[in-house]
Protein backbone atom coordinates (compact mmCIF):
# COMPACT_ATOMS: atom_id res chain seq x y z
CA UNK A 1 0.00 0.00 0.00
CA UNK A 2 1.24 3.46 -0.74
CA UNK A 3 -0.15 6.82 0.39
CA UNK A 4 1.11 10.14 -0.48
CA UNK A 5 0.46 13.20 1.69
CA UNK A 6 -1.48 16.05 -0.31
CA UNK A 7 -2.43 19.05 2.00
CA UNK A 8 -2.21 17.16 5.86
CA UNK A 9 -4.44 14.21 4.85
CA UNK A 10 -2.96 10.62 2.68
CA UNK A 11 -4.49 9.73 -0.76
CA UNK A 12 -4.16 6.31 -1.70
CA UNK A 13 -2.77 5.69 -5.00
CA UNK A 14 -0.90 2.62 -7.05
CA UNK A 15 2.02 3.06 -9.49
CA UNK A 16 1.88 0.24 -12.52
CA UNK A 17 4.22 -0.29 -15.49
CA UNK A 18 7.69 -0.80 -16.26
CA UNK A 19 10.61 -1.03 -13.69
CA UNK A 20 13.39 -1.78 -15.92
CA UNK A 21 15.53 1.28 -16.87
CA UNK A 22 15.13 1.51 -21.14
CA UNK A 23 17.58 3.82 -23.16
CA UNK A 24 14.72 5.26 -25.15
CA UNK A 25 13.03 8.14 -23.88
CA UNK A 26 9.78 7.20 -22.53
CA UNK A 27 5.96 8.69 -22.77
CA UNK A 28 4.86 10.25 -19.04
CA UNK A 29 2.63 8.35 -16.83
CA UNK A 30 -1.00 7.96 -17.24
CA UNK A 31 -3.21 9.07 -14.83
CA UNK A 32 -7.08 7.45 -14.59
CA UNK A 33 -9.22 9.52 -12.43
CA UNK A 34 -12.18 7.17 -11.15
CA UNK A 35 -15.27 8.20 -11.25
CA UNK A 36 -18.70 8.62 -8.53
CA UNK A 37 -18.73 5.56 -6.10
CA UNK A 38 -15.80 3.51 -7.39
CA UNK A 39 -12.15 3.01 -5.92
CA UNK A 40 -9.32 3.33 -8.06
CA UNK A 41 -9.60 -0.84 -7.86
CA UNK A 42 -11.86 -0.59 -10.51
CA UNK A 43 -9.17 -0.07 -13.20
CA UNK A 44 -7.29 -2.61 -12.12
CA UNK A 45 -8.96 -5.70 -13.79
CA UNK A 46 -8.92 -4.37 -17.27
CA UNK A 47 -7.50 -1.55 -18.08
CA UNK A 48 -4.21 -1.37 -15.96
CA UNK A 49 -2.98 -4.76 -17.27
CA UNK A 50 -3.11 -3.32 -21.20
CA UNK A 51 -2.13 0.29 -20.27
CA UNK A 52 0.67 -0.55 -17.86
CA UNK A 53 2.61 -2.68 -20.44
CA UNK A 54 4.02 0.10 -22.25
CA UNK A 55 3.89 3.51 -19.68
CA UNK A 56 3.78 3.86 -16.25
CA UNK A 57 -0.09 4.07 -14.95
CA UNK A 58 -1.13 6.09 -11.74
CA UNK A 59 -4.33 5.13 -10.06
CA UNK A 60 -5.64 6.62 -7.24
CA UNK A 61 -8.49 6.63 -4.61
CA UNK A 62 -10.47 10.22 -4.65
CA UNK A 63 -10.78 12.22 -1.39
CA UNK A 64 -12.39 9.75 1.24
CA UNK A 65 -12.56 6.71 -1.06
CA UNK A 66 -10.99 3.49 -0.05
CA UNK A 67 -7.93 4.48 1.86
CA UNK A 68 -7.75 8.11 1.20
CA UNK A 69 -8.88 10.53 3.92
CA UNK A 70 -11.67 12.67 4.01
CA UNK A 71 -11.52 16.10 4.57
CA UNK A 72 -15.01 15.74 5.26
CA UNK A 73 -16.18 19.01 3.68
CA UNK A 74 -18.13 19.67 0.74
CA UNK A 75 -16.17 19.91 -2.45
CA UNK A 76 -15.80 20.75 -6.43
CA UNK A 77 -14.58 18.98 -9.10
CA UNK A 78 -11.88 21.68 -8.92
CA UNK A 79 -10.85 20.71 -5.82
CA UNK A 80 -10.66 16.80 -7.36
CA UNK A 81 -8.07 18.64 -10.20
CA UNK A 82 -6.63 20.05 -7.25
CA UNK A 83 -5.92 17.04 -5.57
CA UNK A 84 -4.57 15.18 -8.92
CA UNK A 85 -2.03 18.11 -9.49
CA UNK A 86 -0.63 17.72 -5.85
CA UNK A 87 -0.48 13.90 -6.35
CA UNK A 88 1.51 14.50 -9.47
CA UNK A 89 3.61 16.77 -7.23
CA UNK A 90 4.32 14.59 -4.50
CA UNK A 91 5.02 11.85 -6.79
CA UNK A 92 7.62 13.88 -9.25
CA UNK A 93 5.81 13.12 -11.95
CA UNK A 94 5.96 17.02 -13.79
CA UNK A 95 3.64 16.30 -16.70
CA UNK A 96 0.89 12.88 -17.33
CA UNK A 97 -1.65 11.66 -19.85
CA UNK A 98 -4.48 11.57 -17.87
CA UNK A 99 -7.36 9.79 -18.37
CA UNK A 100 -11.26 10.52 -16.76
CA UNK A 101 -14.76 8.69 -16.29
CA UNK A 102 -17.43 10.38 -15.26
CA UNK A 103 -17.11 12.71 -12.25
CA UNK A 104 -12.88 11.42 -13.04
CA UNK A 105 -14.26 13.08 -16.38
CA UNK A 106 -14.86 16.55 -15.16
CA UNK A 107 -12.15 16.51 -12.49
CA UNK A 108 -9.78 15.40 -15.54
CA UNK A 109 -11.09 18.73 -17.70
CA UNK A 110 -10.31 20.93 -14.33
CA UNK A 111 -7.24 19.29 -14.04
CA UNK A 112 -6.20 20.71 -17.73
CA UNK A 113 -7.83 23.82 -17.48
CA UNK A 114 -6.17 24.72 -14.18
CA UNK A 115 -2.92 23.39 -14.20
CA UNK A 116 -2.25 23.09 -18.55
CA UNK A 117 1.23 22.58 -17.93
CA UNK A 118 0.80 19.18 -16.00
CA UNK A 119 -1.77 17.66 -18.97
CA UNK A 120 -0.02 16.61 -22.16
CA UNK A 121 -2.86 15.04 -23.59
CA UNK A 122 -6.14 14.31 -22.30
CA UNK A 123 -9.04 11.25 -22.67
CA UNK A 124 -12.68 11.67 -21.38
CA UNK A 125 -15.03 8.67 -21.26
CA UNK A 126 -18.87 8.88 -20.00
CA UNK A 127 -18.67 12.55 -18.92
CA UNK A 128 -20.13 16.44 -19.63
CA UNK A 129 -19.46 20.10 -19.49
CA UNK A 130 -22.51 20.49 -17.66
CA UNK A 131 -25.70 18.49 -16.73
CA UNK A 132 -29.33 18.81 -18.09
CA UNK A 133 -32.36 18.78 -16.19
CA UNK A 134 -32.76 14.99 -15.80
CA UNK A 135 -29.17 14.93 -14.88
CA UNK A 136 -29.46 16.83 -11.84
CA UNK A 137 -32.73 15.37 -11.31
CA UNK A 138 -31.22 11.77 -11.35
CA UNK A 139 -28.14 12.67 -9.30
CA UNK A 140 -30.39 14.78 -6.61
CA UNK A 141 -32.47 11.72 -6.00
CA UNK A 142 -29.67 9.23 -5.46
CA UNK A 143 -28.29 11.80 -3.18
CA UNK A 144 -31.42 11.51 -1.39
CA UNK A 145 -31.37 7.83 -1.61
CA UNK A 146 -28.01 8.00 0.07
CA UNK A 147 -28.95 10.31 2.98
CA UNK A 148 -32.62 8.21 3.49
CA UNK A 149 -30.10 4.89 4.34
CA UNK A 150 -31.43 2.87 1.11
CA UNK A 151 -28.82 -0.54 1.27
CA UNK A 152 -25.40 -0.61 -0.56
CA UNK A 153 -27.01 -3.43 -2.75
CA UNK A 154 -30.50 -1.31 -3.70
CA UNK A 155 -28.25 1.55 -4.65
CA UNK A 156 -26.01 -0.45 -6.81
CA UNK A 157 -28.87 -1.65 -9.12
CA UNK A 158 -30.04 1.36 -9.49
CA UNK A 159 -27.17 2.92 -10.75
CA UNK A 160 -26.44 -0.77 -12.76
CA UNK A 161 -29.97 0.22 -14.55
CA UNK A 162 -28.28 3.69 -15.97
CA UNK A 163 -24.45 2.57 -16.10
CA UNK A 164 -24.93 -1.03 -18.08
CA UNK A 165 -26.40 -1.13 -21.78
CA UNK A 166 -29.50 -3.38 -22.26
CA UNK A 167 -27.67 -6.75 -23.48
CA UNK A 168 -25.59 -7.20 -20.61
CA UNK A 169 -28.65 -6.39 -17.65
CA UNK A 170 -29.87 -8.92 -19.44
CA UNK A 171 -27.62 -11.43 -18.27
CA UNK A 172 -29.01 -11.99 -14.99
CA UNK A 173 -25.92 -14.25 -13.73
CA UNK A 174 -23.73 -11.88 -14.69
CA UNK A 175 -25.78 -8.87 -12.90
CA UNK A 176 -25.68 -11.29 -9.96
CA UNK A 177 -22.47 -12.37 -9.57
CA UNK A 178 -21.25 -8.24 -10.04
CA UNK A 179 -23.81 -7.57 -6.96
CA UNK A 180 -22.50 -10.79 -4.97
CA UNK A 181 -18.77 -9.21 -5.45
CA UNK A 182 -19.75 -5.97 -4.52
CA UNK A 183 -21.52 -6.92 -1.67
CA UNK A 184 -18.62 -9.06 -0.35
CA UNK A 185 -16.53 -6.63 -0.88
CA UNK A 186 -17.95 -3.35 0.67
CA UNK A 187 -18.64 -0.07 -0.76
CA UNK A 188 -15.42 1.68 -0.97
CA UNK A 189 -16.82 5.13 0.31
CA UNK A 190 -19.92 6.61 2.79
CA UNK A 191 -23.46 7.21 1.78
CA UNK A 192 -22.17 10.63 3.07
CA UNK A 193 -19.09 10.81 1.15
CA UNK A 194 -21.48 9.32 -2.40
CA UNK A 195 -24.12 12.22 -2.03
CA UNK A 196 -20.74 14.95 -1.60
CA UNK A 197 -19.81 13.40 -5.04
CA UNK A 198 -23.23 13.75 -6.83
CA UNK A 199 -23.44 17.44 -5.53
CA UNK A 200 -20.17 17.77 -7.35
CA UNK A 201 -21.23 16.72 -10.21
CA UNK A 202 -24.46 18.67 -9.91
CA UNK A 203 -22.45 21.63 -10.22
CA UNK A 204 -19.69 20.85 -12.01
CA UNK A 205 -19.68 23.16 -15.35
CA UNK A 206 -16.93 24.10 -17.75
CA UNK A 207 -18.72 24.33 -20.86
CA UNK A 208 -18.45 27.97 -21.13
CA UNK A 209 -14.36 27.46 -20.75
CA UNK A 210 -13.83 24.30 -22.67
CA UNK A 211 -12.08 26.19 -25.86
CA UNK A 212 -9.64 27.24 -23.15
CA UNK A 213 -8.36 23.41 -23.19
CA UNK A 214 -5.55 23.37 -25.74
CA UNK A 215 -4.11 19.59 -24.90
CA UNK A 216 -5.12 16.77 -27.60
CA UNK A 217 -8.15 15.69 -26.39
CA UNK A 218 -9.77 12.05 -27.37
CA UNK A 219 -13.67 11.68 -26.29
CA UNK A 220 -14.86 7.90 -25.69
CA UNK A 221 -18.58 7.80 -26.09
CA UNK A 222 -20.04 4.64 -25.56
CA UNK A 223 -23.25 4.22 -27.98
CA UNK A 224 -25.73 2.74 -25.30
CA UNK A 225 -24.65 5.21 -22.67
CA UNK A 226 -28.14 6.45 -20.90
CA UNK A 227 -26.44 8.34 -18.27
CA UNK A 228 -24.39 10.51 -20.15
CA UNK A 229 -25.84 9.81 -23.84
CA UNK A 230 -24.01 10.96 -27.17
CA UNK A 231 -25.33 14.40 -27.22
CA UNK A 232 -23.03 15.26 -24.23
CA UNK A 233 -19.83 13.63 -25.83
CA UNK A 234 -20.76 15.71 -28.86
CA UNK A 235 -20.79 18.72 -26.88
CA UNK A 236 -17.36 18.00 -25.58
CA UNK A 237 -15.44 17.33 -28.83
CA UNK A 238 -16.98 20.00 -30.57
CA UNK A 239 -15.93 22.66 -28.19
CA UNK A 240 -12.69 21.40 -27.24
CA UNK A 241 -10.40 22.54 -29.81
CA UNK A 242 -9.02 19.68 -32.04
CA UNK A 243 -10.91 17.15 -30.36
CA UNK A 244 -11.25 13.49 -31.32
CA UNK A 245 -14.42 12.04 -30.62
CA UNK A 246 -15.07 7.74 -30.89
CA UNK A 247 -18.24 6.26 -30.56
CA UNK A 248 -17.70 2.53 -29.76
CA UNK A 249 -20.67 0.79 -30.51
CA UNK A 250 -21.23 -2.15 -27.91
CA UNK A 251 -21.45 -0.31 -24.58
CA UNK A 252 -23.36 1.85 -22.57
CA UNK A 253 -21.65 3.95 -19.66
CA UNK A 254 -19.46 1.82 -18.33
CA UNK A 255 -17.90 1.14 -21.95
CA UNK A 256 -14.61 0.64 -20.59
CA UNK A 257 -16.19 -2.46 -19.23
CA UNK A 258 -18.22 -3.75 -21.68
CA UNK A 259 -16.19 -2.81 -24.63
CA UNK A 260 -12.85 -3.19 -22.56
CA UNK A 261 -10.59 -4.25 -25.26
CA UNK A 262 -11.86 -1.85 -28.31
CA UNK A 263 -11.70 0.51 -25.34
CA UNK A 264 -8.17 -0.05 -24.21
CA UNK A 265 -6.91 -0.07 -28.34
CA UNK A 266 -8.19 2.90 -29.07
CA UNK A 267 -6.86 5.01 -26.28
CA UNK A 268 -3.42 3.45 -26.42
CA UNK A 269 -3.40 4.36 -30.16
CA UNK A 270 -4.21 8.04 -29.37
CA UNK A 271 -1.75 8.09 -26.65
CA UNK A 272 0.95 6.65 -29.54
CA UNK A 273 -0.05 9.31 -31.57
CA UNK A 274 1.10 12.73 -29.58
Amino acid sequence: MAFAEIAGRKVYYELHGPTEPTEEEQPPPLMLIMGMGGSCRGWLPLQVPDFSKSRKTLVFDNRGVGESEDPGTAFSTADLADDAAQLLTALAISKADVLGAFMGGMAAQELALRYPERVRSLVLTGTYSRPDAKRRMLLSSWADLAHAGISDESMLRRRLVWTLQDETLEQTDLIESMVQFYMKEGSPLSPELFARQCAACIDHDSADRLREITQPTLVVCGRNDQLTPPKFHRELADEIPGAHLITIHYGGHLVMAESAERFNQVVLQFLRDQ
